[in-house]
């Protein structure tokens, strides 16, 4: 059976889902840093009036979504969460992908991201995808790891 994978930008009525499937993707990092990672606690109705989330559906489910904020001189990557059900498919690159996409169309030459440092896995994938460390800083909790790619 051929999946069939689309990708939509987020309306106001996707706030549950979207608050849903994050909460699912992140779940696995409570034991490793001893609390609820930023996401998992974020208001999501407010995130979706304010931010663009863009959701990649495979077939009727909700698998992946990328949250995305333009500043001034960058696109900031704020969210990235690819349901459990979907992860190693290859989703979550497919995403930044596009997020680097949109940064260029909007005449971005810069995309950000930043991201817990225990998530060793998802900084190795970054860098992976051609992202560089810019600086590291304690935020109380943990310590955050900036990271950002130019965009040609």
């Amino acid at each position: 059976m051929t999946e069939t994978a689309t990708l939509r930008r987020a309306v106001a009525t996707d706030a549950s889902a979207i608050r849903d499937l994050t909460r699912a993707a992140y779940a696995k990092w409570v034991p490793r840093i001893g609390r609820e990672p930023k996401p998992m606690t974020a208001d999501y109705d407010a995130a979706v009036r304010n931010h663009r989330f863009d959701l990649l559906h495979v077939d009727d489910a909700l698998a992946a979504l990328i949250e995305t904020i333009a500043e001034t001189d960058h696109l900031l990557i704020e969210n990235v969460a690819v349901s459990p059900t979907f992860q190693g498919r290859g989703f979550g690159r497919r995403l930044m992908a596009h997020a680097e996409e949109l940064a260029a169309s909007a005449g971005f030459r810069e995309v950000r991201l930043y991201t817990n440092k225990l998530f060793d896995e998802n900084v190795r994938l970054y860098l992976r995808l051609g992202y560089r460390i810019d600086r590291e800083n304690d935020v109380g909790v943990g310590t955050a790891v900036h990271m950002s790619k130019r965009i040609p």
